[in-house]
């Protein structure tokens, strides 16, 4: 007997699963955003794609992470606002607030390290034509300034993916 192929998946089954996951970030950040901020010891690392639609900042500081960019939502930030679609919040970089918006399609990763709880997404990215420049520059990113102790770290997670 032949086997049939499997069923085409017109559901789209890993898309509304993706779209459930980021419900959980959004429901943490609207918990964060609650009177008393983030519970105990919980803070959040949220990495999102810089060139996705949607993703608003300053010019300069987007630039310097053409691809991802990670953010720690931990002790000092500011005006966090949580929508349906997208997210808000100021963070200070250089020493200067500086305030982005994030859509939640441009997530690629989430993780609380308090718990050790980690979420990894498809981000939507902006589409690029052929021969079309990329949104962001190529610029590399500039050391930090280890004797700004008020900047937010911006960091790597890759030793926390399984390999």
């Amino acid at each position: 007997m032949a086997q049939e192929p499997p069923a085409q998946d017109l559901m789209h089954y890993e898309a509304m699963a993706q779209e459930a996951l980021r419900g959980v970030v959004r429901a943490a950040l609207r918990r964060a955003n609650a009177p008393g901020g983030l519970p105990g010891a919980h803070h959040f690392y949220l990495t999102f794609k810089t060139g996705a639609a949607g993703v608003e900042g300053p010019e300069e500081l987007l630039s310097r992470y053409p691809d991802e960019m990670t953010i720690v939502l931990q002790h000092q930030f500011w005006d966090l606002e949580v929508g349906d679609e997208t997210f808000g919040v100021t963070l200070k970089f250089g020493g200067r607030p500086q305030s982005l918006v994030v859509p939640y399609a441009a997530l690629t990763r989430f993780y609380d390290p308090s718990v050790q709880f980690l979420l990894q997404f498809d981000a939507e990215q902006s589409p690029v034509s052929p021969g079309e420049a990329a949104p962001r520059s190529l610029a590399p990113a500039p050391p930090a300034d280890s004797s700004d102790t008020e900047a937010p770290n911006v960091v790597s997670l890759d030793h926390f993916r399984k390999k």
